[in-house]
């Protein structure tokens, strides 16, 4: 069923296989079957996209949420705070998460052959469990270039090789956590126009919060792009949806934002409204593809979306997006 999750070319396509994958998962789920039981829904009723129930994402910190019986190869997991509980995701094919971020990232990207991969991920590289690193080592293993590759502090070094790639043309993708950036920005500026700078997200704590515009337009005017490009993607998620500039994110074809009342969580919203982010996350066939998180947001028509905030009282989560 996985090869044809990638194969996905139309909303048509996409409804039919949502739909396969939440039979699929309502049987074989354990969490996802007693959860949708507990809310009186019988899932055979279930005919229309609309109707399919989504898990809260808190499920993760207290379930095994797996809708087979393979040998779990690895666990991801959440950051978070000391005593905090993290969200644990069991993944029964790597294969699956390969190919979702390969295939996502040429898609927005181009190939990471041809691509300079460097990453400015020091609390992530601190830590174990990290989808996100999972990802970026894959990327840099697949890019040819010879500076690609991690800097963890050593921005001095960092300056050096943008520089260098700059004058070579070389096109270059830097990734990193948000006060990695602006620790960056505050020693160095680089005048760096075609320099891909893609934001994950986070102050860790490090830093106080700031607005998205506020934040671009401090990373713009340090590395002299014109835009800040930035990730949407979490421990509980095989995808992730990407952002050019303005906060607009968009989605690979298997994955799609639905938003929720925020007062009534079984009720959907149309665009243009602020509601709770649920993600349809197809590549998640091994877990739960229908996932309720704790991210305010807004849809447009075509597709693509903003993340707006988060709920109150909500956990401080690593893939924690800024309010803009």
């Amino acid at each position: 069923m996985s090869d044809t999750v990638f194969g996905i070319s139309g909303a048509e396509d996409f409804e039919q296989m949502a739909m396969k994958v939440f039979r699929h998962q309502a049987a074989h789920c354990a969490v996802y079957g007693k959860y949708i039981g507990h809310l009186g829904i019988m899932a055979e009723k279930v005919e229309r996209l609309e109707q399919i129930p989504y898990l809260p994402i808190s499920f993760f910190k207290t379930h095994e949420v797996l809708s087979n019986t393979k040998k779990t190869q690895i666990i991801f997991s959440s950051s978070g705070t000391t005593g905090m509980v993290q969200s644990r995701h069991l993944v029964t094919d790597l294969g699956i998460y390969e190919k979702s971020f390969e295939l996502a990232f040429e898609r927005f990207y181009g190939y990471a052959e041809e691509t300079c991969i460097l990453a400015l991920l020091p609390s992530y590289l601190e830590r174990d469990g990290s989808s996100l690193i999972y990802m970026v080592d894959a990327l840099i293993s697949k890019s040819k270039h010879p500076d690609s590759g991690y800097f963890l502090y050593n921005h001095d070094e960092l300056h050096e090789v943008l520089l260098r790639l700059r004058h070579s043309g070389q096109k270059t993708l830097l990734i990193g956590v948000t006060y990695a950036l602006l620790d960056f920005t505050e020693n160095f500026a680089i005048d760096f126009p075609e320099l891909i700078v893609m934001e994950t997200g986070g102050m860790k704590g490090k830093r106080r919060e700031m607005v998205r515009e506020e934040l671009h337009d401090i990373l713009k005017a340090g590395f002299g792009v014109p835009a800040i490009h930035s990730e949407y993607g979490m421990t509980e998620l095989l995808s992730q949806a990407y952002s050019k500039g303005e906060g607009l994110f968009e989605c690979p074809p298997w994955m799609r934002i639905v938003l929720r009342d925020t007062n009534d969580p079984l009720t959907l919203l149309p665009s243009h409204q602020t509601g709770g982010i649920n993600v349809i996350d197809l590549a998640n066939i091994n877990s739960c593809a229908f996932i309720a998180t704790q991210d305010l947001g807004r849809t447009m028509p075509d597709g693509s979306f903003e993340v707006l905030g988060r709920f109150d009282n909500a956990d401080i989560r690593g893939c924690n997006l800024l309010v803009g």
